[in-house]
């Protein structure tokens, strides 16, 4: 298999080389700021006129996490009710998910719960969780403590970081931080049984050292209403 890849790579039959492929999403209600976060991250893109996602979306970027190859696809929906129906498929596979709020708007913070018991219900047990409280640069209007934020996702057993996409404050780190966790999983488990196969969404392989590592994508899915 793995000299199949390399003649396939010789030859142009792959788009990309990469030693694993983890999904993450993120997860929120509509208008915390998913949007930017997942442009800011993977192009390095802040849109003051972002609009709310219809549907699902997500983009690429490929990067080196602990000297591996990892190629993270970032998948980002809108936070309306009205698109619960996408619930399941947007899961499936998932090894990450980043939970959004708004550190100006208390009732996002409320609704974290939610969103995380969503999570529990349809993604895998072993799921990295990350909670992020977005816009730190709305200084004046911030209405979320970080210390109940902090509380919360200690209580719960995630992770916390306070970001702002605007700035590109903290993005960068939040999701390296989450991509990190899921290899040092990813590691263990390989670790303890190498003759299973592949955990879905992973695709281990060599690696082929491209100038400029990091690269982006974005496709977009739109849901009928």
């Amino acid at each position: 298999m793995e000299d199949r890849r390399r003649e396939m790579a010789r030859r142009g039959g792959l788009d990309d080389e990469y030693d694993y492929l983890f999904k993450v999403v993120l997860i929120g209600d509509s208008g915390v700021g998913k949007s930017n976060l997942l442009s800011r991250f993977t192009r390095n893109h802040f849109s003051i006129d972002s609009k709310s996602t219809i549907g699902v979306e997500f983009a690429t970027r490929t990067l080196q996490v602990e000297g591996k190859t990892v190629k993270a696809q970032i998948w980002d929906t809108a936070g309306q009710e009205r698109y619960r129906a996408i619930t399941s498929a947007y899961y499936r596979g998932a090894l990450g998910a980043l939970l959004v709020y708004d550190v100006t708007k208390p009732k996002s913070f409320e609704n974290v719960d939610r969103w995380l018991k969503e999570l529990r219900d349809h993604a895998d047990a072993n799921i990295v969780v990350m909670l992020i409280g977005n816009k730190t640069d709305l200084k004046h209007l911030r209405a979320v403590a970080s210390e109940d934020a902090q509380s919360f996702a200690e209580k719960e057993g995630l992770s916390f970081v306070e970001t702002s996409a605007l700035e590109a404050t903290n993005v960068e780190k939040a999701f390296q931080i989450v991509l990190a966790e899921i290899y040092r999983i990813i590691s263990k488990k390989s670790l303890a049984s190498s003759t299973q196969p592949p955990t879905e969404g992973i695709k281990e392989g060599s690696t082929i050292v491209v100038s400029g590592s990091d690269t982006s994508s974005t496709q977009t899915r739109c849901c009928s209403t």
